[in-house]
């Protein structure tokens, strides 16, 4: 399923969580961290500011992502993909 974001908004698809922790011990699904980190896959056309211009998004499609641990809305595409949609000012750092 193809999806382009309204606005500011981006599409993000978030890694997977640790399954391990560093000392080896193996995490049931009930225990992982939400995940905070994820890879951009779709970018809306940019912010419009109040005098009209458009401002054009930071991040493009590829671009790997820090946000904060509970914002965007969480959707499940027909392929049971689990996406995640948000604002741009969500998001905290563009990992290099």
């Amino acid at each position: 399923m193809k999806i382009q974001p309204l606005g500011d908004r981006i599409v993000i698809k978030p890694l997977e969580a640790e399954s391990k922790t560093k000392g080896g011990i193996l995490l049931p699904d009930t225990a992982k961290e939400r995940p905070q980190e994820g890879e951009v896959i779709a970018v809306g056309k940019g912010r419009v500011r109040d005098n009209g211009t458009l401002v054009a998004p930071e991040v493009k499609v590829g671009d790997k992502v820090l946000y904060a641990k509970y914002t965007g809305n969480e959707i499940q595409t027909r392929e049971g993909e689990d996406l995640l949609i948000m604002r741009e000012e969500d998001l905290l750092a563009i990992v290099k």
